[in-house]
């Protein structure tokens, strides 16, 4: 009995982190329930960056009823000051009698200290309750924190012979309303929404999210190793949010004068002729950006691919064939010699979005073990 009450009450606080995901920033998105009695008396979720964590907003509201309550919280109570005091320690003030909690917290910083120091105060600690489900809810969090290198998301819009656009260009549109919408909330889920410059350039986008509820715009990353973007572009036109722009050391100096008197950031990455994209990933790391929806044509989908750095495919395909040979496809790359070498897909998952489909999966690149 105990075993389903834990896991109702840690779905709960799941649930609840959900619904500020997009919210935090590089910080994770974290839930909590209190409960004494068989009643809940306290929940809350860390809702922005350097405001109080779900554990505080959860015990506030339960006030001195906290006293001999359980306390179920997604992710390990943190142990030091950061922008905001312990939460273990305002749990052991709150004199709660145990704390379930789904998974341990790959903050070097607070990696098990949590923990300890709670069974340290006399607090009774659970620990594993829903852990899979509570890891896939910080999948993002995890990589960036344990990397420092952004969560990389592909999404692509296709017809069912894998064309991303007519022949002609034409994209508007290949698939329908509900999948579009599912895109804009996946941008405000994501810290950063990266194209490459042709994608820019053709379609000359905004890449903001645009949801019937008020939602949060990533920054916007353009992969430009010529900086052939204008300062007309309307992605530096609108002031939604700030735009990166990854080039080459080999940049021109006035170009990068010019782009950035326009309000962008240009970020030299590689003295190649193309962008050392390995490179750029460290740098938007550093620059705090934990997460980023990729959203490329064929040539940057397929680089990204091709140096192992997409974690997470989200394909949404409709259920149209346009042809053409010369048509711009998913994915172009050179590809692997052998079908033994292809990039498998882990956990594919199908929805069907309003008219079309999404497959959903966790690539496993040549020399990569399972997930």
């Amino acid at each position: 009995m105990d075993i389903i009450n834990d896991e109702y009450y840690m779905r709960l606080a799941i649930d609840i982190a959900a619904k500020a995901k997009g919210q935090t920033g590089i910080n994770p998105v974290v839930g909590c329930v209190v409960v004494k009695a068989g009643r809940i008396i306290g929940i809350g979720t860390h809702l922005k960056r350097g405001s109080g964590h779900a554990e505080v907003h959860a015990l506030d509201m339960a006030g001195d009823e906290a006293k001999g309550a359980t306390v179920y919280v997604t992710l390990e109570p943190c142990s030091y000051h950061g922008k905001t005091p312990p939460c273990s320690e305002r749990i052991v003030a709150s004199q709660a009698a145990k704390v379930v909690v789904a998974m341990e917290d790959p903050n070097p910083k607070v990696a098990g200290r949590g923990i300890a120091r709670l069974r340290e105060c006399g607090v009774e600690v659970k620990v594993g309750v829903l852990a899979a489900e509570a890891r896939l809810l910080n999948e993002a969090f995890i990589k960036y924190i344990t990397t420092g290198l952004p969560f990389v998301t592909l999404k692509t819009a296709s017809t069912l012979d894998g064309k991303i656009a007519a022949k002609s260009g034409d994209s508007q549109w290949v698939t329908g309303p509900k999948a579009r919408e599912m895109v804009h909330t996946l941008r405000h889920q994501h810290e950063g929404i990266m194209v490459g410059v042709g994608t820019a350039l053709t379609d000359d986008p905004l890449l903001t999210t645009r949801l019937s509820v008020p939602a949060i715009s990533p920054v916007r990353i353009v992969a430009d190793s010529s900086l052939r973007l204008p300062r007309t572009a309307r992605l530096l036109q609108d002031g939604a949010t700030r735009t990166y722009i990854l080039t080459t050391e080999r940049a021109d100096p006035a170009k990068i004068k010019a782009l950035e008197a326009a309000g962008a950031k240009v970020v030299a990455s590689g003295a190649g002729k193309h962008v050392d994209l390995r490179r750029a990933m460290k740098r938007l790391g550093e620059l705090e950006i934990g997460s980023i929806l990729l959203e490329g044509g064929g040539r940057l989908n397929g680089a990204m691919l091709e140096e192992a750095l997409i974690d997470k495919l989200m394909l949404f395909y409709a259920p149209k064939i346009i042809g053409g040979a010369a048509a711009p496809v998913n994915f172009a790359l050179n590809g692997w010699d052998r079908m033994a070498d292809a990039v498998q897909i882990s956990q594919m998952q199908v929805e069907v979005v309003g008219e079309d489909v999404c497959l959903s999966g966790y690539p496993i690149y040549p020399g990569q073990t399972k997930r």
